[in-house]
């Protein structure tokens, strides 16, 4: 594909969403035509999905959320992300398959490779070139979440042991696979944190253009 695909990713409280944007409006400064896209959503079904998924009304089963994560995402990837790869547009993703692996697998108790396996067969095996994964102490980001004036979502209401396994899982992965997830020092003020962002994003855009 012609396109560069980067997604963003950590626990609730990282600043990971307000990241994605900054990010985006950087690109943009420089030249690039940008696609910006939240999994799961991004388009009319994976709307539906995040809503059942993120609302209070109903209690799901880890092998259930994984499974609607996967069909929402699959309906990205067909809908928005490879067009606009194909389009030599760089997508700018808030969370991806990581996320499915780290919530339903190293917090959910599910089998992480087999999430992994299964997230490849929904999305054609298309992976982000770079996943950034913005990291806290669990005690900043809860004191981060506590300060937002949204409503919370049923994923944030986990405990915080859960959230434990959610920091566990996200950096046992980027430790075994270093060479496309990063860990992101989150724990600056915003501007610090998207200076290391775009240090890293710069690199792989740079061997972007040289293939």
């Amino acid at each position: 594909m012609k396109g560069l695909f980067l997604s963003l990713d950590g626990i609730d409280g990282t600043g990971k969403s307000t990241q994605c944007q900054l990010l985006a409006d950087w690109l943009r400064g420089r030249g690039h035509a940008v696609v910006e896209c939240a999994d799961p959503g991004g388009t009319a079904v994976g709307q539906v999905i995040r809503e059942l998924l993120l609302g209070h009304r109903h209690s799901l089963t880890p092998t259930c959320e994984a499974f609607l994560f996967m069909a929402s995402r699959a309906q990205l990837v067909s809908e928005v992300l490879c067009p606009a790869l194909d389009a030599g547009r760089v997508v700018v993703c808030d969370r991806f398959l990581l996320a499915n692996v780290v919530y339903q697998g190293h917090a959910g108790g599910l089998d992480p490779e087999q999430l992994w396996q299964a997230g490849r067969l929904g999305t054609g095996g298309l992976e982000p070139a770079l996943t950034l994964v913005l990291d806290l102490p669990l005690e900043l980001a809860a004191s981060r979440r506590r300060q937002r004036s949204d409503a919370t979502d049923r994923m944030e209401r986990r405990d915080e042991a859960f959230r434990a396994r959610l920091r566990q899982g996200f950096l046992f992965e980027a430790k075994r696979q270093p060479q496309r997830i990063h860990v992101i020092d989150a724990g600056g003020p915003v501007a610090e944190v998207q200076a290391r962002i775009r240090e890293e994003v710069a690199g792989v855009l740079a061997a972007h253009r040289g293939t």
